[in-house]
């Protein structure tokens, strides 16, 4: 949500619009309004320049920006080291400021860094966190990593679903289960067809098997089911070592892979976060979270209304 927050009177009101390799600044003094512009290229060389600048006005300084991908945060980072209070600007509220400042919604960098700085000027801003200076930065890049994975995963999972068990081994799928888990992927990596199941018998296959599963309910039942199934499969008559099954286990190591890159990632925050009170917390909430899931929490609802 934006803000309004006071501007104090004889502050330097500075506006950043932020791209990848330049960043445009206008720069407002107390005195009649006067301006003046740079651009900022992104180097080390010119972020020093722009922090040193500033730092030589003397006066108390506001930097105001919009949120960039990522291209703000080391400028950012930078200004902020150097004593200067940041203040964030809302996409939202920029383009309508824009809109309603220029009677039109067409951006260029110029015209951006003067409608930041009447937003400056208005206090409608945000407060500014920087990660880093936060001291939340690893929490973060772990989220943000984790997510990537697991979206990255379901894509594969979903691949192997719907387009290469459908063809290679289709009955197979039913003794899929819960996409977290790795056995299925193991099983079908060792034994990607029909074929390659009833080529060693019913005794070969289960020795093979047994460890592949893990630790089952009736475990001797499913290696049995998975094997009559073999025998009984609609799939694609194509040989074990043909470039298409080589394809399809090459998926398979790949959703293989990033579960362990996911079980990873959960296990540093874990460590990271076990002695965090909040998420310890966190960790104290039941895991079904409606009453038809869970009978106690539906008894508790009906109890308080």
């Amino acid at each position: 949500m934006t803000k309004r927050f006071s501007t104090p009177t004889g502050t330097v009101l500075v506006a950043i619009d932020m791209s990848k390799h330049r960043q445009e600044v206008l720069i407002e003094r107390p005195e009649g309004g006067r301006r003046r512009r740079m651009t900022v290229l992104a180097t080390k060389p010119d972020y020093d320049r722009l922090a040193a600048e500033l730092s030589a006005i003397g006066r108390p300084i506001i930097v105001g920006f919009e949120a960039t991908g990522n291209y703000h945060r080391t400028l950012a980072y930078r200004l902020l080291t150097a004593g200067f209070e940041l203040r964030l600007i809302s996409s939202v509220a920029l383009a309508r400021t824009r809109e309603a400042l220029h009677n039109g919604w067409d951006k260029n960098d110029p015209k951006d860094a003067q409608v930041i700085l009447h937003m400056l000027r208005i206090g409608a801003t945000q407060a500014y966190v920087d990660p880093l200076a936060a001291g939340i930065n690893d929490l973060q890049e772990l989220s943000k990593t984790h997510e990537t994975i697991s979206k990255t995963k379901t894509q594969t999972w979903h691949r192997i679903l719907t387009h290469y068990l459908p063809l290679y081994f289709p009955e197979i799928g039913r003794f899929a289960g819960n996409s977290r888990s790795d056995w299925f992927l193991a099983l079908i990596e060792r034994f990607p067809t029909p074929g390659s199941i009833t080529a060693l018998g019913r005794e070969a296959f289960a020795l093979e098997a047994w460890p592949l599963v893990g630790r089952k309910v009736s475990k001797a039942r499913l290696i049995n089911d998975i094997y009559q199934t073999a025998c009984t499969s609609i799939a694609l008559p194509v040989p074990e070592d043909s470039a298409a099954i080589t394809m399809f286990r090459m998926i398979i190591a790949q959703a293989r892979g990033l579960i362990r890159e996911r079980n990873r990632i959960e296990e540093i925050a874990q460590a990271t976060l076990a002695d965090h009170h909040d998420y310890q917390l966190l960790r104290r909430i039941p895991v079904c979270f409606s009453a038809e899931a869970c009978p106690n929490l539906k008894r508790h609802i009906s109890h308080s209304i």
